[in-house]
């Protein structure tokens, strides 16, 4: 392999795969500057921002292959440092400037609508569409002006700069694509010009054109009893910009199996509130045979997978977890089986593509919800710090309601602190807890 570069060089590009489609591949690792498509090769040339994202993407692939449309492409590390504007062809726009933005949100602490992005982005010039969806880079919107003239106005004004005050940083690009697809108006996606579109049809993403690549297992309610959107339907809006990098939608085995578990500290409401981040949980079975291992039964085989992919090798009282598929379908009830299937605390009864974005791997940054409205900062940190150092917190607020970040020092403590405090009784409230991919407060 050649010396890393930030310069990456795809291979097995077919006819079929778009400009979008690779973009979509490496933006969950950083921002990415430039891209050529070498079509009479089946190849490309992708340029990062910096060379560590584009180490990032290739140990991330060097563990998982990478598949657009049902086709294998191999990467690595090109044997160009930079690609100059003489490497630009008519396929790749790169940096050239284009009357589509692609906009990554960071820091975002407060929920963007298209309609935050159309106060922010119209004065610039008459913006026609807007299309948003979440990657794992973060929360993104594609832009689509009337006239270029708009979008290097808009780009030159914004980039850098804050929607609120502290939070929700503008990285702004131009895209590669040359016109976006809206097919219903609604707070993820509009067009400007034609506000007769429907609000949102049953069973589809109000993204089509964005995520339809992607094949979506079990839709409907669960025979369990989970009464919420279909599933493809919330799964589709969750992931309209592509599922997370890893992450196929296609399996169908719904029940896990978890090891090395500390048999002194684990029990199954704890193994619960960890599981439940990724799914709404049916039922679970610690093993009297071996009490390191558990059961866990998920509504359906994409929760398990999303459960199976960003719990495997989490940390949990001083144990690595080994998380795979069961060979088992579903838990028999019996004694040690214990039944959540019709637990309030199941997250995906509501708001289910709500929920789906919010999945990740643990982090060390916990976000708590469902405080009692006079709860104290203080009064936060004295109910978590038992579960190690707190480096940071903030208490704010959000549609009128008390919410907090905590931060700890090492992903473990913040880990332990959510599977022993989450559903527990803050004065008044039961308090609700999950990871959060900000980095700082």
């Amino acid at each position: 392999m050649s010396d890393p570069s930030k310069v990456v060089h795809v291979r097995n590009v077919g006819h079929e795969i778009s400009e979008n489609d690779l973009l979509q591949l490496f933006q969950p690792f950083g921002v990415i500057t430039k891209l050529v498509m070498l079509r009479a090769k089946n190849q490309a040339l992708l340029q990062m921002q910096d060379v560590p994202s584009a180490v990032k993407a290739l140990q991330f692939y060097s563990n998982v292959q990478p598949s657009i449309r049902g086709r294998n492409v191999y990467v690595q590390f090109s044997s160009h440092q930079e690609l100059t504007t003489m490497d630009q062809n008519a396929q790749g726009r790169g940096d050239e400037p284009n009357r589509i933005l692609l906009v990554t949100i960071h820091h975002m602490l407060y929920p963007i609508t298209v309609d935050v992005l159309h106060q922010v982005f119209s004065p610039h010039g008459f913006v026609e569409k807007i299309v948003t969806f979440q990657k794992s880079a973060g929360f993104q919107a594609l832009i689509q002006y009337q006239v270029q003239q708009s979008s290097v106005s808009a780009r030159n004004s914004l980039q850098g700069r804050n929607i609120y005050d502290g939070c929700c940083q503008l990285d702004i690009q131009f895209s590669n694509l040359d016109e976006l697809q809206v097919n219903y108006n609604n707070e993820r996606s509009r067009d400007y010009t034609n506000p007769n579109l429907p609000s949102e049809q049953k069973g589809k993403s109000s993204q089509q054109g964005y995520g339809d690549m992607y094949s979506f297992q079990g839709s409907g309610a669960h025979p369990g009893g989970f009464p919420q959107m279909g599933n493809a339907e919330a799964i589709a809006a969750a992931f309209a910009g592509g599922l997370p990098p890893g992450i196929s939608g296609t399996n169908d085995r719904c029940t896990i199996l978890v090891s090395n578990l500390n048999s002194d500290r684990i029990n199954e409401d704890k193994l619960f509130n960890l599981c439940s981040l990724y799914g709404n949980i049916v039922s679970i079975k610690i093993l009297r045979n071996k009490p390191d291992h558990a059961l866990v039964q998920l509504g359906d085989g994409f929760q398990a997978e999303l459960a199976v992919h960003f719990l495997k090798g989490a940390m949990l009282f001083e144990k690595r977890l080994e998380v795979n598929f069961s060979k088992y379908p579903n838990i028999t009830t019996g004694p040690d089986t214990h039944d959540y299937s019709n637990s309030n605390l199941n997250r995906f009864n509501r708001n289910a593509a709500k929920n789906y974005r919010y999945c990740c791997s643990p982090t060390k940054m916990i976000h708590l919800s469902s405080l009692p409205q006079d709860v104290t900062e203080a009064e936060i940190i004295a109910h978590l710090e038992e579960h190690g150092p707190i480096i940071n917190s903030k208490l704010f607020e959000m549609n009128g309601k008390q919410q907090a970040l905590v931060l700890f020092d090492k992903e473990e403590q913040a880990t332990e602190a959510l599977v022993c405090k989450n559903a527990t009784s803050l004065g008044s409230s039961t308090i609700r807890i999950s990871f959060s991919q900000l980095q700082s407060i």
